[in-house]
């Protein structure tokens, strides 16, 4: 494990964009999405994911100069074309979109196309907490997961986030995957050569494995729940609505045809639509009561659930996005710590530019 600071990592990768061909402007937009993972302590979808982009755009699946644009709207919706660019440069384009329509109608809804991974959810959501706005944000994903009662790999890991601002207290911020498990913690554990806790993945006959490389043999994810009797319906049903409000209301490709993340995969045949897609939402707080009041309220009830009797074992009750806050101060603070793996495989991809990591 070796520890970089947040100043030398964010030098490093804009520059890695900046070398694939992204203007300034973009760079820097990709960097501080993707880095915000790293600080929030969700090191699957930080700078362990550089070298993944860059094969992308080796393989010209990722454009670094897109055209973005609206290419549908009404006075509080919008689809947006992402031009097979860097999901994280357009997702913030289109989370700024939904902002400009909540300001105006009240509530603004995003759906996007033609687009690539975009990092975290959180980090989209958050954007409209500055704009005293509740944001949302989803992506479909690489077909890695099995629907309930199927040994077919059919949706992604589907996240939703949702970022809701509160007066002094924090704000309440919960970015999860609709599987048991995301699939970066996976590979963490393939780079540690670790075993995965049952239910995360089955085999390619749908029996339970903790064998992290599963997914390499024809095995699949687990929806939320990890079975049926826990409630994996549940996560099937939260996995589909992410691609459906994704992917099928903006043209993207949706289920099985969602493209890979990993440039090595084909592509599969007869896509529906165009690259993966993102939904984003803004809803301005004062369109439903007073701003200053809801916030009030956002921190009656935020103090109320961190009194809540912690069960035996536990100091306290946590409230969703305060372990993202307190690493995020930490690693800020102390620096970003990263596996041998990750760090030589920045090495590499910084070899390939001619820059030192």
């Amino acid at each position: 494990m070796q520890v970089f600071s947040y100043d030398h990592l964010n030098q490093f990768t804009l520059s890695i964009f900046k070398q694939m061909g992204c203007g300034a402007k973009d760079a820097a937009t990709a960097t501080a999405a993707l880095l915000a993972a790293d600080l929030r302590g969700i090191d699957s979808h930080g700078v362990a994911r550089l070298s993944g982009y860059v094969r992308l755009w080796e393989a010209k699946r990722i454009n670094a100069n897109p055209e973005i644009k609206i290419i549908h709207e009404t006075p509080s919706t919008a689809v947006v074309d992402g031009d097979a660019g860097l999901g994280l440069v357009i997702a913030p384009y289109a989370m700024n979109v939904a902002i400009d329509k909540a300001r105006i109608a009240g509530t603004g809804w995003v759906s996007v196309r033609n687009s690539n991974h975009f990092g975290i959810a959180g980090y989209h959501a958050m954007m409209a907490l500055q704009h005293d706005m509740t944001g949302i944000a989803m992506t479909n994903a690489s077909a890695l997961v099995a629907p309930t009662f199927s040994v077919e790999r059919m949706l992604g890991t589907n996240p939703i986030a949702v970022a809701i601002p509160a007066k002094n207290q924090p704000p309440f911020v919960a970015d999860f995957a609709t599987t048991t498990a995301a699939n970066g913690k996976l590979e963490l554990l393939q780079r540690k050569n670790a075993a995965a806790p049952e239910g995360w993945v089955q085999d390619k006959d749908g029996n339970t494995s903790t064998d992290a490389n599963e997914l390499k043999n024809g095995g699949a994810l687990l929806p939320l729940g990890s079975d049926r009797e826990h409630g994996s319906h549940k996560g099937y049903a939260l996995g589909s609505i992410v691609d459906i409000f994704s992917a099928v209301f903006s043209g993207a490709s949706y289920g099985p045809w969602a493209p890979p993340f990993p440039a090595y995969v084909p592509m599969p045949e007869d896509m529906p639509g165009k690259g993966l897609g993102h939904f984003f939402g803004a809803m301005r707080i004062d369109a439903f009561r007073p701003a200053e009041e809801f916030k009030e309220h956002m921190d009656k009830w935020i103090e109320r659930f961190r009194k809540a009797k912690p069960a035996k074992g536990h100091d306290k009750v946590l409230i969703p996005g305060d372990p993202e806050r307190e690493m995020e101060a930490m690693r800020m603070t102390n620096g970003i710590p990263l596996e041998e793996s990750v760090v030589s495989e920045l090495r590499a991809v910084g070899a390939k530019f001619g820059i030192q990591l």
